[in-house]
């Protein structure tokens, strides 16, 4: 019974402690919220990752930090990539499919066609170590577009005219106040074949596909998971839980845990990409479609 007793003096005295210092306590509780992990990821040990791309490609930065962070994590031994993505700008992809390539040569990781996976998306996916489709998804449309509007019969009927002082034959290119003229559209042909050839080329080696029979996998063709393996651009249909169990495989371990997202930081997430999808529509870049 003495025991007993001291419990419960010990717990008395804790909440007249927190009664006689409770602005202290609140700070206490604060400071510790801010330095403690904000998820199960930091109080739960993981060995296997599932990292999400969703929506338009604007940003490559949050991606790229996690499939980065996942190669130096030591304790991670495989990463299941999932893909839903249309596509998107160059650059971001590019980055996103090199962070890929990185993971790659440390641990084996998956790549899942979970709806979309096309352009851009697609792009990003070509250096995992397997890529598995599900059923049901498009992958594809290995190609690049420019896209521009010609407004100057509205901004004639409006009684609107540009004024411009510029310094440079191709200063105007792909200005939207008048029709492109033959130098200026031959100058984004340039820059779009020279995409092209950077995107074929880049799936040529990550696939080990032909180069010289681009036209059957790329040329904007878009196809179902199961033509897409047909092409070799993907190397097995199936479901999430079927590309977890390749990871594992791969990974060669015998008591797989994966992490778990944040709901807190998923949200985030997705009001970001939703956020710079809205800032590029004012600023259309070259995009892969």
């Amino acid at each position: 019974m003495e025991w007993i007793k001291k419990i419960g003096s010990c717990l008395a005295n804790g909440l007249r402690f927190i009664q006689n210092h409770f602005k202290a306590t609140l700070l206490l509780l604060f400071v510790l919220w801010l330095i403690l992990p904000s998820s199960e990821e930091g109080l739960t040990s993981y060995n296997l990752q599932k990292i999400s791309l969703v929506g338009p490609i604007m940003d490559a930065t949050s991606i790229v930090e996690q499939l980065d962070k996942a190669r130096e994590n030591k304790d991670v031994k495989g990463v299941l990539f999932s893909i839903d993505s249309p596509g998107g700008a160059v650059a971001p992809s590019v980055e996103i499919a090199y962070a890929v390539k990185r993971l790659r040569e440390v641990k084996p990781v998956v790549v899942y066609a979970a709806g979309i996976m096309a352009s851009g998306g697609y792009y990003s996916a070509i250096w995992g170590s397997e890529i598995v489709a599900n059923p049901g998804s498009m992958v594809g449309s290995i190609g690049v577009i420019m896209e521009g509007a010609d407004i100057s019969e509205l901004m004639q009927k409006v009684g609107v005219k540009t004024q411009v002082v510029h310094a440079g034959t191709y200063k105007q290119v792909g200005t939207f106040d008048r029709p492109w003229s033959n130098i200026e559209r031959a100058e984004l042909e340039k820059v779009i074949s020279g995409t092209y050839t950077l995107f074929v080329g880049d799936v040529a080696r990550a696939r080990k596909l032909d180069l010289n029979r681009s036209n059957d996998y790329a040329d904007a063709h878009i196809f179902t998971a199961a033509q897409a393996k047909e092409v070799k651009l993907v190397d097995s249909l199936g479901v999430e839980f079927d590309a977890k169990k390749r990871v594992e495989a791969l990974a060669k371990v015998t008591d797989p845990t994966w992490n778990k997202e944040d709901p807190v930081d998923r949200f985030f997430k997705k009001f970001a990409a939703e956020g710079a999808t809205l800032a590029h529509m004012y600023f259309p870049p070259v995009t892969l479609k």
